[in-house]
């Protein structure tokens, strides 16, 4: 189901509170980002704390190299979930991840375990330079994942320090699927509307800035966010600055 159309028409056997919460919106209009924030907060009621997720489509042709988007970006709020990292490093940048916070380091002899066991208790991948050709190994592992270290995510660094730091501070990953869409979380229901609007906004101002210089046209194509079990909304990109 694409969050761009998050009501789905009939495709889904929609619940009772689910139906109920997507009367609070009307799917032809398109919310300033406060508003849709608020509505967000208003649409969800699953018992538990639900993640609010992002989901931008882009003009772009992530097909072409000179056209892809991907970064990262420090959420001034975090994201609400507890970060693992894994780090692969050697020689005195092991103790400096360790001492760092890192939750997994090591090295050569993490490959089998991965490959061959399917250890995957992790959310992030940190590499120094001089590791990458071991990493490079694990490409059809966490390539699809999504967990491959990338420079531009600031995920293969020699400083593991503030890469660690970083990442547990709130530190996210942007980046297109093959449909040309980012999907983030950007935080709890929780957090309460001014905080996630600040972590949508400082999002948005990163992937705005992210512009290829190779797009042509609409760059914001649609904005839309939604709570895990809530219906989407959908956000006026004209009120978000390119």
């Amino acid at each position: 189901m694409s969050p761009i159309t998050p009501q789905g028409g009939n495709r889904m056997k929609r619940g009772k509170k689910y139906i109920e919460a997507a009367k609070l919106i009307d799917r032809t209009t398109l919310y300033d980002p406060q508003e849709a924030i608020e509505l967000v907060q208003k649409t969800a009621v699953a018992k538990f704390d639900e993640t609010v997720e992002a989901h931008i489509k882009l003009g772009v042709d992530s097909r072409h190299a000179d056209q892809q988007v991907r970064g990262a970006v420090v959420l001034p709020h975090g994201t609400g979930k507890k970060v693992r990292v894994l780090v692969f490093a050697k020689g005195d940048k092991i103790k400096e991840a360790e001492e760092a916070g890192a939750d997994f380091v090591g090295g050569e002899e993490l490959i089998p375990k991965i490959q061959n066991e399917g250890w995957l208790d992790f959310d992030v991948v940190v590499a120094t330079p001089d590791m990458m050709s071991v990493v490079g190994r694990l490409g059809r592992v966490l390539g699809p994942k999504g967990l491959m270290p990338n420079p531009k995510a600031g995920t293969v660094t020699m400083d593991v320090a503030k890469a660690i730091a970083d990442i547990k501070a709130g530190k996210i990953e942007y980046r297109l699927d093959k449909t040309n869409i980012i999907h983030v979380p950007i935080g709890k229901v929780s957090f309460g509307a001014e905080k996630l609007l600040e972590n949508f906004q400082t999002l948005m101002s990163a992937i705005i800035k992210a512009k290829p210089a190779a797009a042509k046209g609409q760059y914001l194509k649609s904005v839309a966010v939604t709570s895990t079990m809530g219906p989407g909304i959908k956000i006026n990109t004209a009120k978000l600055s390119e």
